[in-house]
Order: structure tokens, then C-alpha cells, then sequence
């Protein structure tokens, strides 16, 4: 056997999955289970790591972002799928599938490629905010609010779609303060200040200096004008950045929304590009971890019934 023969053999899989978070693992999950050689290429930088707990996730609900990633290394590889830390940095494709470029300088070949790199999050420039992240300052009250309940709230406006999330938030708590902050009075609507009202939300013009912190706690939010409203808790909507530099390398097309440029997909995660797939926060800003295990779960399903398809025809075609 030639040296080329055994590397591609070595570095070939039917499926090379990217990203190791809920997506990715749901994916080769599936896949393991379906007998398919996988490879999930890990860079190790889950969304969701600056917080202690999960909330929502059936059976999972209070687990700790590490432990379920843990659980689910552990039971792809009962599977025999590969996981590699690593990052992959380039991508091509050609007839016969994807090749995949590794930062510790591997390339892997892969029939079909799973993307389910997620996005970041891109914080509000406020002092003292990215250190609470997390814990007292929060985005999701899906995520948060249950252990946020009835607590002196405040939510960052960055953008009038705040508005929304002012008033979602009083689902959880009915003392909360909207702190503009770079939200002009005059960009709410009369339908959103006749909202605020009748959901009792206090509307604070001004911006917002720093966050007041006490013995390891949030206590305050300061305005530029040094007033200082007592607040335990501090909604605060990311930026999403999603992590579409593979997708786009590869020709995929995507689609345009306020939070960002994600890839047109079908209902099954499939890109338009063939043999390319998304999942998780890689196909869509608003994927919780038991939706993005959902994706995951379903492309995989999807990619093993392609594959067999496609051996089948090949064989038809001898």
C-alpha cells in the first residue's frame, strides 16, 4: 500500500462534523449510531460557557454548560467517533467530497461536512458588564428568568427591538427598568410606550456609565449623570457574530437578518451547497442548546440517508 493510500484512508470519513457543542455532538451522535466513520473537529469555545447552569432542556434542566458537553463526548465515543481538539481553517470541495484543514496542520477528507461552529457574542461596551456576563447580567429570561424571578430588574437598550424584551421580561419580574442608553426616546413607538405602560416597565433615559457591584454582586446601574438605580439583575442583548467564514468559503448562500448572515437551509439543515450542512447557531441566532441538539439530531438522520442513497445508486450504476 502506498504511503498516499494510507494517509487517505487514515484521514478519510464519511461525514467530518465541525464544531463539538450541542449541534455537532447531537450530529455525530446520529451518526455514530448509524455506523458512519465521524470525525468532530473541537475548538473548544462554547457560546454558552460563561454560564454556571443550562434551564430548558428536558431531563437536563440545572446542568452545568461543561457537564453536558462531557456527557456527550462520552457517548459519541461509545460509538467510535473521532473528536479532535482542534480548529478547522480552511475548507474545499471538489467531486468526491470536502477536505477539511487543520490548525495542527492535519487535512481530513469527508463525504459530507457539518458545520456547527455557532456564533459569539459581541457584548455591550459597558464597565463591569462582560465581568457579570453570565451570572447577574443576562440575555435569555427563556435561559434565566426563572432564577432571575421577582428581583429589582434592569434591561441595556442597544437597539429598539429592547423594547421586546423589556417587556418579556416582566413575565418574571414586574420591577423593570429600561435604561435607553442608546436608544433615543424618540425611536419608541407610541405602541411601545403605550406597552410599557400597561406592563408597568419604567423607561430611564440616559446612558449608562458602569454597573455598580458589591461584594461579588450586581447592586446598581449608573448613568452618565452619576444616578444610580438599585438593580439586582441586568438583561443585556449580545451582538451576534455567527461564524460563517467555512460557509462562505464554500460557496453557501446566505440570508440576510438583524442579527447577522446565516445560511439558507432546507428543513433539514442542508446548505445550497450538496453535502454541506448547518446546525445550531450556525443556521440561526435563536437555537437554545435543546433546539441545537434538535438540528444536530436531524441532519444527522438526513446525511446517513444521502450516503446510503448514494452508495446505492452507485451500485445500480455498475
Amino acid at each position: 500500500m502506498s504511503e498516499n493510500t494510507e494517509n487517505t484512508e487514515s484521514n478519510g470519513y464519511d461525514v467530518v462534523v465541525v464544531g463539538g457543542g450541542a449541534a455537532g455532538l447531537s450530529a455525530a451522535l446520529v451518526l455514530g449510531r448509524s455506523r458512519r466513520r465521524t470525525l468532530v473537529v473541537d475548538a473548544g469555545e462554547p457560546r454558552n460557557a460563561p454560564s454556571a447552569h443550562m434551564q430548558g432542556y428536558l431531563s437536563r434542566d440545572g446542568m452545568s454548560p461543561a457537564e453536558f458537553l462531557a456527557v456527550g463526548r462520552e457517548e459519541i465515543a461509545r460509538y467510535g467517533v473521532e473528536l479532535v481538539r482542534d480548529r478547522v481553517v480552511d475548507a474545499g470541495r471538489d467531486t468526491g467530497g470536502f477536505t477539511a484543514h487543520l490548525a495542527g496542520g492535519r487535512s481530513v477528507r469527508a463525504r459530507q461536512l457539518v458545520i456547527a461552529t455557532g456564533l459569539k457574542d459581541e457584548l455591550p461596551r459597558v464597565p463591569g458588564l462582560a465581568e457579570r456576563f453570565g451570572r447577574d447580567v443576562i440575555h435569555c429570561p427563556y435561559c434565566h428568568g426563572w432564577e432571575a424571578r421577582d428581583l429589582p430588574t434592569g434591561v441595556l437598550a442597544t437597539s429598539p427591538l429592547s423594547v421586546h424584551q423589556a417587556l418579556m421580561v416582566t413575565q418574571w419580574s414586574k420591577d423593570v427598568r429600561l435604561f435607553l442608553h442608546e436608544v433615543g426616546e424618540s425611536e419608541l413607538t407610541d405602541d411601545d410606550l403605550r406597552r410599557l405602560a400597561a406592563a408597568g416597565v419604567t423607561v430611564v433615559p440616559g446612558e449608562v456609565a458602569e454597573l455598580v457591584v458589591t461584594g461579588d454582586r450586581l447592586t446598581g446601574v449608573r448613568l452618565a449623570d452619576g444616578t444610580v438605580h438599585d438593580r439586582e439583575v441586568l438583561y443585556a442583548a449580545p451582538r451576534a457574530l455567527p461564524a460563517n467564514d467555512l460557509l462562505v468559503r464554500l460557496g453557501a448562500e446566505l440570508r440576510e437578518t438583524p442579527f447577522g448572515a446565516y445560511p439558507v437551509i432546507d428543513e433539514r439543515g442542508l446548505t445550497t451547497v450538496p453535502g454541506l450542512w448547518a446546525a445550531g447557531n450556525a443556521s440561526g441566532f435563536a437555537e437554545q442548546v435543546i433546539n441545537a441538539a434538535s438540528r444536530g439530531y436531524r441532519a444527522g438522520a438526513a446525511i446517513n440517508g444521502e450516503l446510503l442513497m448514494a452508495d446505492l445508486d452507485a451500485q445500480v450504476r455498475v
